[in-house]
């Protein structure tokens, strides 16, 4: 946001004890010094009225029938079920840190709720199943409502009228997107009031920078800057996008002071330098791991993330009714195995694959294995040891040690082989073969290793309904995979294809023991295990490597996933609801007309800086100083923060969403308005002599077109009141429109519910 621009008549004046290192040097003067040293260009009051306004406007819009629908809504499932978690004290695992999830679960402390529901299902009522529904929402609705006018103050410390500071805050406050998104129970609310006070923040610790720097107030807004950085990154990891964002003026204005020119010896430079890295980096960092030491303080029962986790950081919680049902794995124990992701248990029965498949490939024609999501007779195996052992009772099963699986009901043995699978011809195809064959020709065939998800697990026994692991096959390496996403035909029973993948670490190929059916009742008995204790940066390194690897394997297709080309123009959205009976529906979308405002902006930006370049480079001075403080501090500094926040989705491979665009969108409003204002400038300069080009340089005086500016705010003010408006039942959920009112609505790619 800084640029040194050259000026013989006036410096900084950092340091006056300095000066002595920069006589008969010219000094330069950085970007913003002049106009915000300016008074404001409205008074006080007028503001105030603005700002109350359109706060208002902003608080209405959220909390309007903040109670509708009474029902789980979208991704409502995910993070109203974590704050139970968090109130139960029981652990969960997800990709997103805790500061977001944690503030969710104050409110239902502050309410006296105990966690018992748990928001399994989108559509599951409210009224019968009891959850501070309403405090929840109401705290992102108040987060949303109060970004509104952090948006204002932010413009206004940069002195722009107030006119267009309640324009930048009205394109967020009847923001489509932005009302449905922070009056749900999400974390983009507390997102993105985290991204306006990072701004915010910033600009006031600049303009301390350019008044007193190391005074209090620098200090106060510096680490400020940074307390709200920590708030970004410790909600969701795209909080890193705010960090460069921030960084990148940070850098350039730490460029400026390192110049000869501005007087400062090294040590006072390296105090800036030391100061800045403090309170934008290490303090912040040093909050972040606070709310991880949080999380794992309060997380002290075991639970649903136990899986996730390696045996040493399981062995730290305390048991849950689930943890006292498992049980160590012996051999001869006869269970049952059920597939991670779908549920379905290995099962097999006594159908053969047929000769040919429908497109004409040839199968082995031996027995079916298959995922059946039932309780089953045939999904029973016995687990038989590989080396012989010292007894037959109470050897346990150890993850990475070779096993072979017997078929109990049908007295077949487990085998995978080189022959293609019936609905993945690059897969392997898993059969039974009969116990004469598996301890003879093919015997190698019949071996597997339970290999566990974390290497250092290797060795470690092996507990029903606790421990991961892949059902590994030693000869052709490939792990055992089950998938609902196509069934088997009727020659498979409709069951799922079970097959050999040939991707092995992938996070599908995750198997659990679910029973053991030739449990003893000395078994049976519950032995309290001994609780461990694992030292907090352990804990902390675990959970961010696997939070980052689950984070990169979200890359299966979504039928409302959307490309990154899409999202300025709001070309598609998300149904986060619907109600068949009442034909009503929440589906997530932008304002369109104030999309595509921006869109407008953002091109006649670029367009306005490529003209200022190439004509100066020509000697024609068609803006004035001012002007071009202005293009190139705020609207330069907001344009870089939009880029930061967009571009690098372009780079991601998993799913991606529209609400991925919201951080970019509060920016893009920021950056409109004020390229607007100065749009509707008087930017004009004298032309300069060839003697004295500096003279139309230094011009200062900038006149703004108060009527033309405020026409023009308003008609694209009521234009995107209108639309918001118009589609307000697609935000609130409240009314049932015919199907000509939702053709109606259909923009785009839109592809709402009830339109026929």
């Amino acid at each position: 946001m800084a640029v040194v621009k050259r000026n013989k008549s006036k410096s900084v004046d950092v340091d006056e004890s300095e000066n002595k290192y920069s006589k008969g040097v010219e000094k330069v003067e950085f970007i913003g010094q002049r106009w915000l040293s300016q008074p404001l260009p409205d008074a006080e009051p007028t503001y105030n009225t603005w700002m109350y306004i359109v706060t208002t406007i902003a608080f209405i819009t959220r909390f309007y029938k903040i109670w509708n629908p009474k029902e789980v809504v979208f991704d409502e499932v995910h993070f109203g079920k974590f704050a139970s978690y968090y109130l139960e004290r029981t652990y969960f695992f997800d990709v997103h840190p805790p500061f977001a999830k944690m503030m969710i679960a104050f409110i239902g402390f502050l309410v006296g709720y105990d966690g018992s529901f748990k928001f399994e299902e989108i559509g599951m009522p409210y009224d019968k199943n009891p959850a501070p529904y309403i405090a929840y929402r109401s705290f992102n609705a108040l987060l949303g409502t109060l970004t509104v006018p952090i948006m204002f103050l932010t413009l206004k410390e940069l002195n722009f009228k107030a006119i267009t500071c309640a324009f930048a805050a009205l394109l967020v406050a009847v923001d489509n997107a932005h009302v449905t998104e922070t009056r749900l129970i999400l974390l983009d609310a507390i997102l993105i009031i985290s991204i306006a006070a990072s701004l915010c923040c910033y600009v006031r610790f600049y303009k301390e920078q350019l008044k007193a720097p190391f005074s209090t107030s620098w200090y106060i807004w510096l680490y400020a800057t940074g307390l709200s950085l920590s708030f970004v990154i410790s909600t969701k990891y795209v909080g890193v996008m705010t960090y460069v964002a921030i960084g990148i003026p940070v850098i350039v204005n730490l460029w400026q002071l390192l110049d000869i020119r501005t007087g400062l010896t090294l040590h006072t430079f390296a105090r800036h330098f030391l100061r800045r890295l403090n309170g934008l980096v290490f303090a912040p960092f040093i909050v972040y791991l606070f709310w991880f030491w949080c999380h794992f303080s309060i997380l002290i029962n075991s639970g649903p993330g136990d899986a996730f986790m390696s045996q040493d950081f399981q062995e730290t919680l305390n048991e849950s009714a689930l943890a006292k049902e498992a049980k160590q794995i012996n051999y001869f124990d006869i269970v049952t195995f059920k597939h991670k992701d779908t549920e379905a248990y290995l099962h097999s029965h006594l159908l053969n694959y047929p000769l040919r498949y429908e497109d004409g490939r040839v199968s082995s024609n031996g027995q079916q294995v298959t995922g059946y999501v039932h309780e089953d007779k045939n999904n029973e195996w016995e687990i038989l040891p590989v080396k012989e052992l010292k007894s037959k009772i109470g050897q346990p099963v150890l993850q990475g040690e070779q096993i072979r699986l017997r078929h109990v009901s049908t007295d077949t043995y487990l085998l995978t082989h080189d022959v293609a699978s019936p609905l993945y011809p690059t897969n392997e195809e898993v059969t039974t073969v009969s116990e004469e064959d598996a301890n003879g020709e093919r015997y190698q065939q019949t071996l597997f290793t339970l290999q566990p998800v974390n290497k250092k697990d290797n060795g470690r026994k092996i507990k029903s309904k606790m421990t991961s692991f892949r059902i590994f096959h030693v000869d052709t390496a490939v792990a055992l995979w089950t998938h609902n996403d196509e069934l088997l035909p009727d020659w498979g029973k409709s069951q799922q294809e079970v097959n050999g993948n040939k991707k092995v670490t992938s996070s599908e190929n995750t198997w659990l023991v679910e029973t053991i059916v030739n449990l003893d009742e000395a078994r049976k008995i519950y032995y309290p295990k001994v609780i461990k204790t694992l030292p907090f940066i352990s804990k902390w390194l675990e959970a961010q490597r696997l939070m980052f690897e689950h984070n990169n394997k979200l890359s299966s297709e979504h039928p409302f996933a959307s490309e990154p080309y899409t999202w300025p123009g709001s070309l598609n959205g998300v149904s986060f609801w619907t109600d068949d009976e009442k034909k009503l529906q929440i589906f997530f979308i932008g304002n369109i007309i104030g999309w595509w405002f921006q869109v407008i902006s953002l091109a006649v930006f670029v367009g306005l800086v490529c003209a200022d370049l190439i004509t100066r480079q020509r000697g024609y001075y068609a803006l004035n100083e001012i002007t071009r403080e202005k293009i190139y501090g705020p609207l330069l500094f907001f344009f870089i923060g939009w880029c930061c926040h967009y571009f690098p989705f372009f780079l991601m491979g998993r799913q991606k969403f529209l609400h991925h665009y919201l951080p970019a969108h509060l920016i893009a409003a920021l950056f409109s308005a004020a390229l607007w204002e100065v749009i509707f400038s008087n930017t004009k300069t004298e032309d300069p002599s060839k003697d004295d080009k500096d003279a139309a340089y230094n011009t200062t005086a900038v006149v703004i077109h108060d009527k033309q500016l405020s026409l023009f705010f308003l008609i694209v003010s009521v234009a995107v009141v209108g639309f918001f408006i118009y589609f307000a039942p697609l935000v609130y959920g409240d009314i049932s429109l015919t199907p000509e009112q939702v053709q109606s609505r259909k923009w785009f790619n839109l592809k709402l519910h009830f339109a026929k």
